[in-house]
């Protein structure tokens, strides 16, 4: 869709324009050769649900920057949120009135959206980007069934570490990191007491809920379905995820019944609770609002039911991805490219130093991403997460086995997993009967 009498093919020059000599090198002969007149009064929206002050400092720089170097394109930035982006982009897709860059979204509901026709592919925008200059398969869960790239990664996520505080171990006579779920509760039993909790897990109706407990069942050994896409939930490993989930309940705050994201990472930064699973927020925010436990705070893969099974960190992948309805699509693909553009991404990468890991090798190595005080000062934290969320995976993306899930935004977005988790969990149904009740619903969900 087009503005009336204006069309908007943009020459590979004209689409390039802007990046810096670096990137027009990188992106030479990626965009195609079309023509079009020239742009004016063209607006991009931009919606992300990551809009922390700093991060909105960061996305200002870098629309300022595209702006002058692009005159005639203004972009707006509209924040979302975690927990509405659904509802939000299925209004934006039934009226029509889409953004025409999203970031920051899972690559998983990526990968739904594509497969409904409702996402633009993005091969040309990763080779404008530059294919050399990302770490190696950093794109193969945005691969879709048809050989095309849906988006790429804004950032990696190791969205679920162990969080811990090396001084209420030491308090409690810890001297090792839990590493299976038995070692965990111990120690979570023995750091709780005077006003702090062991563990903020969530348990609220809502994507943290579910998001968290799929990584519980892949650390018992299990998987949500198998390799050939098939539901494979009703399993022993799903009811071990589900007794052990209980059994950490009495060592979570009573909130923790509702608990999502902000809620989970504001206990563990607080104090209010010994442990805590989250992204490498938690770096940041302990250093702005809590700096006495500041030099006390590591984190672990989080551990697993026994330790023959291996880690398997959640990792959301937080995509960059363009809507194929969306008007502009040539200055949105040059919008998109110019967001990976040094300075301005190793900005926005700081803005949350540690959550949001770069997925170019060549700004990890640049010496201006370094130069970050809390990047600087956790380097073995920080190099873990980077590793484990290289490595990690999500609903979309199980295991490297396992087929590419383009219904598993669908999945996340309907609760199932979090209502089962509170079934069994907080109302005391029978666990066979609600894992039962679970995979049909899956088994509904993938066929609809």
């Amino acid at each position: 869709m087009t503005p009336k009498g204006l069309s908007m093919k943009a020459s590979r020059r004209q689409v390039l324009q802007g990046m810096g000599a670096a990137g027009l090198a990188a992106a030479a002969g990626t965009l195609g050769s079309t023509q079009r007149a020239s742009a004016q009064d063209v607006t991009l929206r931009w919606w992300s649900p990551q809009s922390s002050p700093a991060q909105l400092a960061a996305y200002k720089t870098q629309i300022a920057a595209f702006e002058a170097a692009n005159p005639g394109i203004k972009v707006l930035f509209e924040p979302t949120s975690d927990e509405g982006y659904a509802p939000q982009l299925a209004a934006a897709f039934a009226s029509g009135e889409l953004p025409q860059v999203i970031t920051h979204l899972p690559s998983f509901a990526v990968q739904t959206y594509y497969a409904q026709g409702l996402v633009e592919p993005f091969d040309d925008v990763i080779q404008a980007i530059g294919t050399d200059k990302y770490y190696a398969g950093a794109n193969d869960v945005y691969k879709a069934a048809d050989g095309k790239y849906v988006g790429t990664g804004i950032g990696n996520t190791a969205a679920d570490m162990l969080w811990l505080r090396r001084d209420l171990m030491e308090k409690a006579g810890i001297g090792d990191a839990p590493r299976t779920w038995d070692e965990l509760r111990s120690a979570c039993q023995k750091m709780q007491g005077n006003g702090v909790y062991g563990a903020p897990l969530p348990y609220g109706l809502n994507s943290m809920t579910s998001l968290i407990f799929i990584g519980f069942i892949h650390r018992a050994g299990g998987s949500v379905f198998s390799p050939d896409l098939d539901v494979a939930i009703d399993s022993q490993a799903t009811y071990d995820a589900l007794e052990f989930y209980k059994s950490m309940q009495e060592l979570c705050p009573p909130g923790a019944t509702g608990y999502s994201w902000g809620e989970s990472l504001t206990a563990f930064v607080s104090g209010a609770t010994a442990t805590g699973i989250y992204a490498g927020r938690v770096l940041a925010n302990v250093n702005a609002q809590n700096p006495g436990i500041a030099d006390q705070v590591t984190c672990v893969t989080y551990p697993t039911m026994s330790s023959d099974i291996p880690a398997w960190t959640f990792n959301d992948f937080p995509s960059v991805f363009i809507p194929a309805g969306a008007q502009h699509k040539d200055e949105a693909k040059k919008l998109a490219a110019y967001l990976f553009q040094p300075p301005g991404y190793i900005e926005q990468l700081h803005a949350a130093p540690g959550h949001v890991l770069p997925v170019l090798k060549t700004i990890a190595e640049d010496p201006a991403y370094q130069n970050n005080e809390i990047i600087q000062k956790y380097p073995e934290e920080i190099d873990l997460m980077a590793a484990s969320a290289a490595a990690g995976h999500n609903l979309g993306y199980e295991t490297p086995e396992h087929q590419s899930n383009a219904k598993a935004g669908e999945i996340i977005a309907s609760n199932a997993l979090a209502e089962m988790v509170q079934r069994v969990v907080l109302s005391g149904e029978d666990a066979k009967a609600v894992v039962g009740d679970t995979a049909k619903r899956l088994e509904e969900l993938m066929n609809s």
